[in-house]
């Protein structure tokens, strides 16, 4: 089985980097310059998982989910701080998804759409729920 790798299209790969950077503790891992020393492509980690980021090619159909107007796609990131990580991303220019919650099915969670138009999740497992509890609550929230 592969691993799987995020890659990212945003408006300035290096602007990008600098927020995860800020918001997630993101480390570098590699770069592929262009000639004129900007960033073609760069590989960076936040934990063990690795992400890539490029920047925008509309004439190759590469753009970025600000160009294209939103994403349905949320990246999930587990940390052991929900409410600092939250934090740091709003004050950094993040717009709030979905605010902080402690969520029926056992987890602290929020969601915020990140300045170059990615939508983030933060969790931390707060408490185990049997899978019968949620269940029962999904049921419910939804009309079953």
């Amino acid at each position: 089985m592969a691993d799987i790798s995020p890659h990212l299209v945003v408006s300035d790969p290096e602007q990008a980097l600098n927020w995860y950077r800020a918001v997630f503790e993101a480390v570098e891992v590699s770069r592929i310059p262009l000639p004129d020393g900007t960033a073609f492509a760069i590989e960076f980690s936040i934990g063990d998982t690795h992400l890539h980021l490029a920047g925008e090619y509309p004439d190759m159909g590469i753009v970025s989910p600000a160009t294209l107007g939103g994403t349905y796609l949320a990246l999930q990131v587990e940390t052991g701080d929900v409410d600092a990580t939250f934090e740091r991303a709003i004050a950094a220019g993040a717009k709030i998804f979905h605010p902080l919650d402690d969520v029926f099915y056992g987890e602290r969670t929020g969601q915020f759409i990140d300045p170059f138009g990615h939508r983030w999740g933060v969790r931390k497992q707060i408490r185990d729920v049997p899978a019968d509890e949620v269940a029962r609550e999904v049921a419910r929230l939804f009309g079953g």
